[in-house]
């Protein structure tokens, strides 16, 4: 795929690919984070600011084309899949036959975030977080340096200068012991890395 980048993290073999998810080819897992689905909704109930209300939509189409790419077997969501508790019943019935298809076949994990504690009317597993080979695949990176984690809720981001012009966009961040995925969602912002 152009634009995806291979590395080895212990003892898997891993692919960050360019429209956010992570490829673990020996598992034929694909891992996503922070997709916060219902985004618009919340701020709408929050605030009374109205956004167009696509981005669930357009999340869920995208991970249908990555999906489609790599034909995983699994499916792991690292937490905030939705922006909130209440956004799960803001999902219109197109949206539900949607992320359904996507789920179709496969296994699929969500993991808990900050956001969204536990999604159960998609099915799915639902943990803290799971371990794959002797990496663990949680929302939010702990602070000990003793764990070899992947993990999410930080919405990494990138500037850099390009001809003349500054092009900002999400990133992966890693380390020797820990992998930082990018937000997923369409309407999630992010945080500089070097913040």
């Amino acid at each position: 795929m152009i634009g995806a980048y291979d590395f080895s993290f212990y003892d898997l073999t891993l692919t960050a690919l360019p429209q956010g998810g992570l490829w673990v080819a020996d598992h034929k897992a694909l891992c996503v984070s922070d997709l916060h689905l219902g985004k618009s909704d919340r701020i709408a109930r929050r605030s009374g600011q109205m956004l167009p209300p696509y981005e669930t939509r357009a999340t869920l189409e995208k991970l249908g084309a990555l999906i489609d790419t790599c034909d995983p077997a699994i499916v792991i969501c690292l937490g905030d899949s939705f922006d909130d508790i209440d956004a799960v019943q803001s999902l219109d019935e197109a949206d539900h036959l949607l992320l359904a298809t996507l789920k179709a076949g496969r296994d699929w994990i969500w993991i808990e975030g900050n956001h969204d504690p536990d999604p159960v009317e998609f099915g799915g597993s639902h943990v803290s977080s799971i371990d794959i080979g002797s990496v663990s695949f949680r929302h939010i990176a702990t602070t000990d340096n003793k764990n070899i984690e992947i993990s999410g809720h930080y919405h990494p981001k990138a500037r850099i200068e390009m001809k003349g012009r500054t092009i900002t966009r999400p990133s992966f961040l890693y380390d020797q012991s820990r992998v930082i995925m990018p937000s997923f969602g369409t309407y999630t912002g992010g945080r500089y890395c070097t913040d």
